[in-house]
């Protein structure tokens, strides 16, 4: 089929592939058609891989080329906060920031799943506060008054588009090997470091808290969400 060719071009996972696959098989069956989708193997679609094997870690890309200011600073927040695109452009940084902590609420949050981070750095501080500047009253989110937040996601697409980057989803990634590193001491599997199988008794119960604490901060419930972005 020349819509698995595209999407295995665009470096859809095999998980993903899969999945669209179902759904399409599940619309073939409602219609009485269920031949029109081969099989995933006469497809030559592989098998799902549960392990990250590959890091997909953006670090500091250049914004050089984003003009919209409002953007450029949701492009920054994901880049030190590990903020996904959707919290990037809804939050409204007078109400988030406190003291030293990032409080997002559930309206912003993928699943409605509010969360805190932690504000450790200088550099968080310094793009938190221009975010307060840009958007200027308490109250009021990245996204420009009298906008929507699809329209300002089609601009954010542009603009991204535009500056030539690509993959930005690994912004999140290379946040989330910074705080695993600072919390066990060692570089992420993904990053070269030890794997889980060759820890100590006392390295994998620090592993798993590290684990812990990370996926809550990522706004997962899960550790084993935490694999996608460290490794095993």
């Amino acid at each position: 089929m020349a819509v698995v060719k595209l999407w295995q071009e665009n470096n859809l996972s095999n998980a993903t592939i899969k999945n669209r696959l179902s759904a399409l098989r599940h619309l073939a069956k409602l219609i009485k058609k269920p031949y029109l989708i081969p099989s995933n193997s006469d497809l030559n679609v592989g098998k799902r891989k549960y392990v990250s094997t590959e890091n997909h870690a953006l670090i500091n890309p250049d914004f050089t080329y984003i003009t919209n200011k409002n953007i450029k600073i949701s492009l920054e927040l994901q880049r030190i906060l590990g903020l996904r695109r959707e919290e990037s452009l809804k939050i409204k940084p007078h109400l988030a920031h406190r003291d030293n902590q990032l409080h997002l609420q559930s309206s912003w949050c993928k699943g409605g799943r509010g969360r805190m981070i932690p504000n450790k750095t200088d550099e968080q501080r310094y793009w938190l506060e221009e975010a307060k500047k840009v958007v200027g009253q308490a109250g009021n989110s990245l996204i420009p008054q009298g906008k929507t937040y699809i329209l300002q996601r089609h601009l954010y697409d542009k603009q991204v588009q535009h500056a030539g980057l690509k993959n930005l989803h690994g912004l999140r990634h290379a946040y989330a090997q910074k705080p695993y590193k600072e919390l066990t001491g060692w570089d992420a599997p993904i990053c070269g470091g030890l794997k889980s199988s060759e820890y100590t008794p006392e390295q994998k119960e620090k592993d798993h808290l590290a684990r812990m604490i990370l996926a809550e901060e990522l706004g997962h419930s899960r550790e084993q969400i935490t694999v996608n972005y460290c490794g095993r």
